[in-house]
C-alpha cells in the first residue's frame, strides 16, 4: 500500500485539530516500482525507519514541525512502526499511538491464521526472516519492539480489537503490561467486538477521541498551538478501519 493525495478521515480529523500531518511512503511502499519495494528486504526497524526519521528531519528543517512536539501514529504495520519509533529512537517522539500493531515479529507470523498465512508467509520470510532459521529468528527478535521495551519512555496509546486474528491481542498486551509495571504512561483501549481495526462507529468515535486527548495532553492542546507546531506521522494503512475477517 501507499498513501496518495485523497480523502482520509484520520488525516482530516488531525488537521482539523491543528496538527500538520505527514504521511511517509517509506521503502517497501507500493506505487514506486520494484526497486522501491525490494529496498525494504531486511530493513524492518532499519532503513524503513530511517526513512521516517529523515521525513521528520525535513519537516522540522522546513519549519513545518516543532522537533519537541512530534508524534508517531500508525495502525497494523504502522503500529509496529510507531513502536519502533519509541524504541529505536526513543527521544524523537513526544507521543505515540499503536493501533493493532505488531510488537513481536516472530509471534505475529506464528499466530497468523491459515487463510492469511497462505498469502503472506513467503513474502514475510523474504522481507523479514524465517523463524525456523535460528539466525534469522534472532534477527527478527532484534527488530521486534517487545525486545526493546525497556527503552520506551514515550507516552503511549494502544488500541486493539479483542477478536483480531491477524495481529492477536497478545501483541498489545505484552507491550502494555510491562510499561504499566514501570510506570510509563500508557492508555489501553480494547474493543471486545472488533477485529483488525475498529469498524463499529461507536468504537471509531472512542478511538478518535482518545487520540485527540492523547495528542493534546502530550503535544499541547491543539487550540493553543499554531497549526504547524506538531507533526503526526501516519503509515500506509494507518488508522484506517478494515473489515473483520469472518
Amino acid at each position: 500500500m501507499h498513501d496518495t493525495w485523497t480523502f482520509n478521515k484520520a488525516v482530516q480529523f488531525l488537521a482539523n485539530r491543528g496538527y500538520a500531518v505527514l504521511q511517509v511512503n517509506f521503502r517497501g511502499s507500493t506505487g514506486y516500482g520494484r526497486r522501491h519495494i525490494t529496498a525494504a528486504i531486511g530493513e524492518f526497524a532499519g532503513a524503513m525507519h530511517d526513512d521516517l526519521i529523515d521525513a521528520v528531519d525535513r519537516a522540522v528543517a522546513q519549519g513545518y514541525a516543532d522537533p519537541d512536539r512530534v508524534a508517531v501514529v500508525g495502525g497494523s504495520y504502522g503500529g509496529y512502526a510507531a513502536l519502533v519509533g519509541v524504541t529505536v529512537t526513543p527521544d524523537r517522539f513526544a507521543a505515540a499511538v499503536d493501533y493493532v500493531g505488531i510488537s513481536d515479529l516472530a509471534n505475529f507470523l506464528a499466530t497468523l491464521p491459515l487463510f492469511v498465512r497462505a498469502n503472506m508467509t513467503n513474502n514475510w520470510i523474504a522481507y523479514v526472516g524465517d523463524p525456523d532459521d535460528p539466525e534469522q529468528l534472532a534477527d527478527m527478535r532484534r527488530r521486534s519492539p517487545i525486545t526493546m521495551i525497556d527503552r520506551i519512555t514515550t507516552p503511549l496509546l494502544v488500541a486493539q480489537g479483542a477478536n483480531d486474528v491477524r495481529v492477536v491481542q497478545a501483541e498489545s498486551d505484552n507491550i502494555v503490561a510491562p510499561l504499566r509495571d514501570r510506570g510509563v504512561p500508557v492508555e489501553y483501549l480494547v474493543a471486545d467486538d472488533e477485529g483488525h481495526g475498529f469498524e463499529n462507529p461507536e468504537n471509531q468515535i472512542l478511538l478518535f477521541r482518545a487520540i485527540e486527548r492523547h495528542l493534546a495532553e502530550h503535544l499541547g492542546a491543539a487550540a493553543a498551538v499554531p497549526r504547524s507546531s506538531a507533526t503526526c506521522l501516519l503509515r500506509s494503512g494507518s488508522c484506517r478501519s478494515r473489515r473483520r475477517s469472518p
